[in-house]
C-alpha cells in the first residue's frame, strides 16, 4: 500500500514538474522616484547687535509691563522685563546670556507701588448656611451571616 502511495505522488510530481509557475504581473505599477535633491547648507550669519525696549500700560485691562533687551553681536545678551502682579506688586527680572555662563536671571518682587482703581466686594453667600442636624444613629444589623464551610 506504502508503494503504490509513493508511486503515486511521483507521478503527481512529475505531471506538475512539466509545466512552469505563472508569472505575477502586477496590475499597477508604481512610478520609480529619484532620491531628493540635496539642499545647500544654510549659510552661517555673524551674530548681529541690536537693542529694542518696549512697554504696555492698557488702563482698560490693567496690563502693565515693559521689557528691554541688549546684544552685543559677540553672544553676550543682557536685558530685563517687569510686569505687575494681580496683587499689586511688580515682578522684575533682570538677565544675561553668553556662551561661558548660559542664562541666568535674577527675579526680583517691589511690593506695593501700583494699586488698581477698584477693589473686589467681599463675598456674601446667596443663601443661607445649612442647618446643623445631628448624625443619623443607625442600629445594628439584625441578620447573621452563614457560617463559612467548604466545599471539600
Amino acid at each position: 500500500m506504502a508503494a503504490k502511495l509513493i508511486i503515486f505522488a511521483v507521478c503527481v510530481a512529475s505531471a506538475l514538474a512539466q509545466y512552469p509557475a505563472p508569472a505575477y504581473k502586477p496590475a499597477y505599477s508604481a512610478p520609480a522616484y529619484s532620491a531628493p535633491k540635496a539642499y545647500a547648507p544654510e549659510p552661517a550669519y555673524a551674530p548681529a547687535p541690536y537693542n529694542f525696549e518696549y512697554s504696555v500700560n492698557d488702563p482698560h485691562t490693567y496690563d502693565v509691563k515693559s521689557q528691554s533687551e541688549y546684544a552685543d553681536g559677540n553672544g553676550y545678551v543682557k536685558g530685563s522685563y517687569s510686569l505687575l502682579e494681580a496683587d499689586g506688586s511688580t515682578r522684575v527680572v533682570e538677565y544675561t546670556a553668553d556662551d561661558y555662563n548660559g542664562f541666568n536671571a535674577e527675579v526680583k518682587k517691589i511690593e506695593g507701588g501700583y494699586k488698581a482703581p477698584y477693589s473686589a466686594p467681599a463675598y456674601k453667600p446667596a443663601y443661607p448656611a445649612p442647618a446643623a442636624y445631628p448624625a443619623p444613629a443607625y442600629p445594628a444589623p439584625a441578620y447573621k451571616p452563614a457560617p463559612y464551610k467548604p466545599a471539600y
